[in-house]
């Protein structure tokens, strides 16, 4: 499961392009810290911002429609090439929050998992804990929009992202996949981190990283703009949220 951070050597470098870099966000409320100096206008001149959910932005990067993108780390393996290009990702350093399995039963009792269709390394980082956690091998069962209403009696449901904030308090069973992984590694996690499939610059490198710094130091503001009713963003942006790739999270 813990991935290896290669790079490759290139020839020709993204910001050598005559055309503005296509970049790709996570369209949900984890990354709003990351994106906001791109939203404000930084580096206008040279990056196009669009945003999906994780699976469909994988897919993008995969196709070549984007030239970066804040990606699950389950997609890397399928890069032919790839490079970390920033200092910031979307991990946790424990509880997330966000990434959690929902169920009306313990989790021995679970006989299907009902697979969020909007992620990829949830899914295999579910899969792994409940192998080698766990120690549980349940049914899977692949999803659509809506799937959410599935989940009862012994079938749970995965659940990323915005949808598992607001479903907080809902069941009586929740697992916390980064405690989890916390817990059987004593490591923290990293989701999803920005990938280029070439080479940048340093000095691009460095600009991109201002601009998703600019969003951390704003996060009161941040706090304030996405509020949505039963979601405490100010404890989901300053404790579960760890937004640093530093090198544990590398690890």
């Amino acid at each position: 499961m813990i991935c290896s951070w290669r790079k490759f050597a290139g020839k020709i470098k993204l910001n050598e392009l005559d055309r503005k870099i296509r970049v790709g966000a996570v369209s949900y409320l984890n990354t709003k810290p990351l994106i906001q100096g791109f939203r404000q206008g930084m580096m206008a001149d040279e990056v196009e911002l669009t945003e999906e959910y994780p699976a469909k932005l994988a897919a993008r990067l995969l196709n070549g429609s984007i030239d970066i993108g804040l990606i699950p780390v389950a997609v890397l393996p399928a890069l032919a090439q790839y490079h970390i290009i920033s200092n910031y990702c979307i991990g946790c350093d424990g509880p997330v929050a966000s990434v959690c399995l929902f169920s009306e039963v313990p989790i021995n009792h679970i006989h299907t998992v009902l697979a969020d269709y909007q992620s990829r390394s949830s899914v295999a980082l579910l899969k792994f804990l409940l192998s080698a956690y766990w120690k549980l091998t349940p049914q899977w069962q692949d999803t659509d929009a809506g799937y959410e209403a599935q989940i009862g009696g012994t079938t749970a449901g995965l659940v990323i992202g915005d949808r598992a904030l607001a479903m907080q308090g809902k069941f009586p069973y929740v697992y916390d996949l980064g405690a989890a992984w916390k817990a059987h590694t004593g490591l923290p996690f990293v989701f999803a981190a920005w990938v280029s499939r070439e080479p940048v610059d340093r000095d691009f490198e460095d600009r991109f990283n201002t601009a998703n710094a600019a969003g951390l130091l704003q996060l009161p503001q941040l706090i304030r703009q996405y509020a949505q009713p039963g979601i405490d963003l100010d404890a989901y942006y300053h404790r579960h949220i760890s937004y640093t790739l530093d090198a544990q999270k590398r690890e």
